[in-house]
């Protein structure tokens, strides 16, 4: 982590033979969060049945907070003053991309296939995309022909090969959770520089479990408690360890190199992503249709993350 927080972004970083520029790699960032984080779609289809949505939440911010803990927690104390002085917007980082997001994807899980939620979260480039535009970025022909495009591909996903997608009662929870997952990445352009990004992370981690903590207690009094089994401690060190720490990471750098609208176009890969979890793995159905659906959605990545010489 510590290492990405150095990349420089003015100059490109040389390997063997190949040559990443900040921009290459924001956009592989980009694409390994949305690969990473559509397991977790997965894991919370999985788990609906046997851990209550918050009590999931709580432990996956828990061990997401062990495992970026011997890289952040110290300079985190270091950098106390700098939190403190930043804390509005840490804190409002963290309701939104921890407290409350999460909950509503696992919340949505109770009733909503994997597939459909990872399909409904593709909406968020939309909105990333209007956030920016909002702030004075102006997308260009390209981009937005290939956003259009991988758009349209998503709509016909969700919809069974029909434009008129029809939403459950159910998916309106995902919905929820792709609003806050898009205005907590248009919020990261804002992030002080000098906090860090695992620092940052480390906070917003900390922030998120501890408002969650009041849910928390309810659901332990009302619900009860889970069987610690491998069938549920296994997913949740997925979700803490790779859809968290590794995810949200990877996710904040692309943010910072490239901007929220560009690494929405790469966010649009999570359907396909899902999909193809979702039918190996929890043996959810996909047919021709989806095929179809998924070359729109990758032709229109392509496009859209192209740069033009």
């Amino acid at each position: 982590m510590a290492v990405l927080d150095r990349v420089r972004t003015d100059r490109p970083t040389k390997g063997r033979g190949v040559v990443l520029g900040a921009s290459g790699l924001g956009l592989l960032l980009a694409a390994v969060a949305t690969v990473v984080w559509s397991g977790s779609f997965v894991t919370s289809r999985a788990l609906h049945d046997s851990v209550p949505p918050v009590q999931a939440a709580f432990w996956r911010w828990v061990v997401a907070i062990l495992a970026v803990a011997p890289f952040a927690a110290r300079p985190a104390w270091r950098r106390r003053h700098l939190i403190r002085r930043h804390l509005g917007f840490v804190t409002l980082a963290s309701l939104l991309g921890v407290t409350v997001y999460n909950t509503l994807v696992n919340q949505a899980g109770l009733t909503t296939p994997a597939g459909t939620m990872g399909m409904v979260m593709a909406a968020s480039p939309v909105l990333m995309a209007l956030y920016e535009r909002l702030g004075g970025a102006r997308p260009g022909p390209r981009r937005l022909t290939g956003m259009l495009i991988a758009c349209a591909g998503v709509l016909l996903l969700v919809g069974k090969g029909s434009l008129a997608a029809d939403l459950a009662a159910g998916d309106l929870w995902i919905v929820a959770a792709a609003v806050c997952f898009a205005s907590y990445s248009a919020l990261l352009r804002r992030r002080p520089a000098e906090l860090g990004g695992a620092v940052f992370l480390f906070a917003t981690f900390v922030l998120g479990a501890l408002m969650l903590l009041p849910a928390y207690g309810v659901s332990l009094a009302v619900q009860g408690g889970f069987a610690p089994t491998a069938g549920t401690v296994g997913p949740l060190v997925y979700v803490g360890v790779f859809s968290s720490a590794l995810a949200f990471f990877a996710w904040n750098k692309a943010i910072a190199l490239i901007g929220a609208a560009r690494a929405g176009v790469v966010y649009y890969l999570q359907p396909v992503c899902v999909a193809l979890l979702s039918w190996l793995l929890i043996d959810e159905s996909m047919g021709p249709s989806h095929l179809l659906c998924m070359a729109l959605i990758l032709g229109g990545v392509a496009l859209g993350t192209a740069r033009s010489r």
